[in-house]
């Protein structure tokens, strides 16, 4: 769990120019119970985010979110993506668990897994180059624990210049760096659900010029819905190292994640009513939002790996990452004011997603007889009714799965960033320059070996199910109905192992002088794709369990074709931009404009998607290997007295390729999006209330499929919001949020809708001694059902839908020792 006393977050101070500015922020390693410390931060906010050099928020012609201490912990989330659903402008679809979550900024759509034109970091480098590779979302492969300082995140505009592969934003979580020494240890207890969790940081001085930090977690437990079995089990342990010279400082810094967390896939929810005004209502026994199709009953698969060798996989891996990072950071005048900052890190990636994924839903006889025929008998394949008859098999539902089992060989990245910065005296004003060239090397290697099986349709641990044609001859094996995606034609046992090399120079240019301040930024990425794909196979009988007779599941065995291997061969390179103004009107107001074009070269998915030549490997003819993102922005801020107020009006064009697993489909299609993005906090004494809400009008204007032209994108919703009062004393904290979202369409048939929902989190710490905190956090405290998607387009005949719900209720007590 992500309590949110675990962070102290400095406000708006964002890194992506010149980074090593933001990595010495001395309060940030203050104690969670350290409010004067915080509006200390709150009264001097620097921007560095798409500047040449830091500059007042009022000064910056850029979009920036900020959050602090006390929105974290109105926040009480449990995972980074309901941290950053926080974020003013951020959609972040949290639903998934603790990753696999779907993330974009405003004014862009989000129509496929992850975060495909938003890029997350950790400490100013990417975790992964690509934020939607297929299974390996980098959310998956992010935990935020005691050991960061603050999130920090820049929305649209400059995002494209000063990151590769990040048109539509930034999210960046710093780490801690041991400026301020101290420590912390806190445990947390889920009260209502299964969390047992440690998190210990400490940091400090080991001389006047050298500060380390090191820290982490470890929680093991059941995790916020039914699984029948500890689904959320292991941690992490970060660390740095920073010697401090009389210009500039030197810092090396680690990570290891070796991680369990259950991923939560759509469940079925039965809906009534109309397309248009639809409502959805919990199968029996199967809540949507407390329950998950995961049971301790199915736990096991037997498949063939990416070499067709029979293998046995743990379900209850579910999203598992790996990741053993080293890298530095360091920053120095060289030379009469010129300064020069490198960040490079190497991280090695590797894991499992294992995760079933309701295929299809109906009556257990109408299931049976598709496998079968006419005439099947069903019978419970495992747990304490094994072998009985089901009872009313016209009346009772099964779910045909297909189990995501995805071995992830290799993530590896390595990544550098060096820049050069220099302020020049211009006499009537100051000129920045900064100039950089940036590097990475991303491998994809996975395998994808799925398979099929039939579940009965209840949370709780559900059974496996077993079916007997009418001549009782067996059709599956504890419920395996095939070695492969059977519900899905047969696809999907595929391999891949790609490697992309992105370069990217880039340069800025920003002019002050009096009210006025006026930016530029280039960057130009090239970078080639080299590789191979493979799949999907052919069925072959095959002996896979080895006991020299073949089933009728292993006659549906899906085999990877080794010898038709397909290269991947081709280069794309795209020129970004943005142009921005700034200009203060008074000490507390101002004015800014912003116009940028940024591009997204796409990865594993496109390869899939029919877009390059078998024989070659070459992009085919219409292929696009970037998709573009064009911004424009205007707004006004205004601080004073406590009071602080954005807005923005946005308009975005947006050019999208690509890929649906679940679906198996290609698509291509440009978005246009505008609307007004709305910020604003206010502080008296204890009292702090912050708020935001960001409107978008979204349309499809050009599309592949020509019927969704002129339709609203899927999954869109038009306002969302956000709302957060706080009262603290030096005793005791206590705060809510309430996060809500307007109706959105389920696809972009524009039919079937996803209803509006509004979540409200609680939470109250209590400092009964110096150094001392007790907190209570309840997440989703009135146990709402708030959909983010579904997979059909419409009602269809039985009334069964396949929808994904956030988390339901949970109450969770953290008791924090600070030294």
């Amino acid at each position: 769990m992500l309590n949110g006393r675990i962070f102290l977050l400095a406000t708006t101070a964002l890194t992506l120019a010149t980074p090593a500015v933001a990595q010495q922020p001395v309060p940030s390693d203050a104690p969670a119970n350290a409010p004067a410390v915080v509006e200390e931060v709150a009264k001097d906010e620097i921007v560095v985010t798409a500047v040449a050099r830091g500059q007042n928020r009022l000064d910056s012609s850029v979009s920036v979110s900020s959050l602090n201490a006390d929105a974290i912990a109105s926040a009480a989330p449990r995972s980074a993506a309901e941290l950053f659903r926080s974020l003013p402008g951020i959609r972040s679809e949290s639903s998934g668990g603790e990753g696999n979550a779907n993330i974009q900024s405003r004014g862009i759509p989000i129509s496929t897994g992850g975060a495909k034109f938003l890029q997350l970091q950790e400490d100013g480098l990417p975790i992964l180059e690509f934020g939607d590779i297929a299974f390996g979302n980098a959310d998956i492969f992010l935990r935020a624990d005691s050991t960061v300082a603050r999130v920090e995140a820049v929305r649209g505009g400059s995002a494209s210049t000063f990151a590769s592969n990040s048109p539509g934003g930034v999210i960046n979580t710093i780490s801690k760096t041991g400026t301020v020494d101290g420590g912390s240890i806190m445990a947390t207890l889920g009260l209502d659900y299964g969390e047992h969790r440690l998190d210990v940081n400490y940091g400090g001085h080991l001389s006047d010029s050298l500060t380390f930090n090191v820290g982490g977690f470890y929680r093991v437990g059941e995790g916020p819905r039914r699984a029948g079995y500890d689904g959320n089990k292991g941690g992490q342990i970060k660390g740095n190292l920073t010697k401090s010279f009389e210009k500039g400082f030197f810092r090396l810094n680690f990570k290891y994640l070796d991680d369990r967390a259950i991923a939560y896939l759509p469940s079925p929810v039965r809906v009534t009513g109309s397309n248009g005004d639809p409502h959805y209502e919990a199968l029996s026994g199967l809540s949507p939002n407390n329950d998950t199709i995961h049971s301790i009953y199915f736990t096991q698969a037997v498949t063939l790996d990416g070499h067709n060798n029979r293998e046995t996989d743990d379900i209850r891996d579910g999203m598992h990452p790996i990741v053993k990072a080293i890298g530095f950071e360091g920053q120095f005048e060289i030379a009469d004011g010129w300064i020069v900052n490198d960040k490079f890190r190497y991280a090695n990636i590797h894991g499992r997603f294992n995760s079933p994924f309701p295929a299809t839903t109906d009556t257990v006889q109408n299931l049976a007889n598709g496998i079968g025929g006419a005439g099947s008998v069903a019978t419970y394949a495992n747990g304490p009714r094994a072998g009985q008859l089901i009872a009313n098999p016209t009346t009772t539902n099964a779910i045909g799965i297909v189990l995501f089992n995805t071995k992830l060989n290799s993530l590896d990245n390595v990544t550098n960033d060096l820049r050069l910065n220099h302020r020049f005296d211009m006499g009537g004003g100051k000129l920045d320059l900064a100039l950089g060239l940036y590097k990475s090397r991303q491998k994809i290697d996975m395998d994808w070996t799925w398979s099929s099986y039939l579940l009965e349709a209840r949370g709780d641990n559900a059974a496996l199910i077993n079916v007997r044609n009418a001549a009782g001859v067996s059709q599956t094996d504890t419920g395996l109905i095939a070695y492969g995606a059977s519900f899905f034609g047969n696809c999907c046992r595929r391999s891949y192992n790609l490697d992309f090399d992105t370069s990217a120079p880039f340069a800025s240019l920003s002019f002050n002088t009096g009210g006025l301040t006026l930016d530029g930024s280039l960057r130009y990425d090239f970078g080639r794709a080299r590789g191979f794909v493979l799949g999907d196979g052919p069925v072959v009988p095959t002996d896979v369990d080895g006991n020299g007779t073949i089933s009728v599941p292993e006659t549906k065995t899906t085999v990877m074709p080794l010898n038709a291997t397909r290269p991947v061969n081709y280069n794309y390179k795209y020129l970004s931009y943005s142009a921005g103004a700034n200009y203060r009107l008074a000490s507390d107001l101002s004015l800014f404009a912003r116009y940028s074009r940024g591009g997204r070269a796409n990865a594993d998915r496109f390869v899939f998607g029919g877009n390059t030549s078998p024989t070659t490997g070459a992009l085919l003819p219409g292929a696009r290997a970037v998709d573009f993102v064009r911004q424009a922005e205007a707004g006004v801020k205004y601080q004073a007295r406590g009071l602080a107020l954005y807005a923005t009006a946005f308009h975005a064009k947006t050019q999208e390729q690509n890929y649906e697993a679940t679906t198996q489909r290609s698509f291509s299609n440009t978005y246009r999006a505008y609307g007004v993005e709305l910020e604003g906090s206010y502080r008296t004494g204890g009292f702090s209330l912050s708020a935001n809400g960001t409107y978008t009008n979204a349309k499809i204007i050009a599309s592949n499929d020509r019927s969704v032209i002129g339709h609203r994108p899927r999954r869109q919703a038009e306002f969302i919001w956000r709302v957060a009062p706080e009262y603290t004393t030096g005793r005791f904290s206590v705060g809510a949020s309430a996060i809500g979202t307007t109706s959105s369409f389920t696809q972009d048939s524009n039919q079937l809708k996803l209803p509006a929902f509004t979540q409200v989190n609680a939470f109250v710490a209590v400092r009964p001694i110096e150094r001392v905190q007790l907190s209570v956090n309840a997440n989703n405290l009135f146990n709402v059902r708030g959909f983010t998607e579904a997979e059909e387009g419409s009602i269809p005949g039985n009334g069964i839908v396949r929808a994904r719900s956030i988390n339901g209720r949970t109450i969770s007590a953290s008791l924090k020792f600070d030294f």
